[in-house]
């Protein structure tokens, strides 16, 4: 068997940034341990993990050279571009200066992972 359980993202304080998803998604805290936390829509459900990393360096966004580069973001669909994107912002995200598309809005959570907020065009 092969079951995919979740994305994990590195972060200086692994519960802070948890609880930043937790409230962002609505989900429920899975894990929470002193060197990791995850979150979950369900038990058993492909949730995300956060791992300490002291060293944790922000990725830029957009690429910027000799800096650390984005690796991955995380795509999340909403209804009310507008009103998510203010709630995001309310909980503790940054909007990236870069929006290339109309319909997406591009974030930095807490550590400055990127994430998009988008609606169907």
């Amino acid at each position: 068997m092969r079951k995919l359980t979740a994305t994990v993202l590195d972060a200086p304080d692994p519960q802070a940034l948890a609880r930043f998803y937790r409230d962002l998604l609505d989900w429920e805290l899975d894990t929470d341990e002193p060197d990791w936390a995850s979150v979950r829509p369900a038990p058993g459900e492909v949730g995300l993990s956060f791992q300490a990393e002291p060293g944790f360096e922000p990725p830029t966004w957009p690429r910027a050279p000799g800096r650390q580069q984005m690796m991955a973001h995380l795509d999340i669909e909403v209804d009310d571009l507008v009103a998510e994107s203010r709630r995001a912002e309310e909980l503790g995200a940054t909007a990236a200066e870069f929006q290339p598309q109309r319909h997406v809005r591009v974030f930095l959570d807490p550590v400055g992972h990127p994430f998009c907020l988008w609606v169907r065009g």
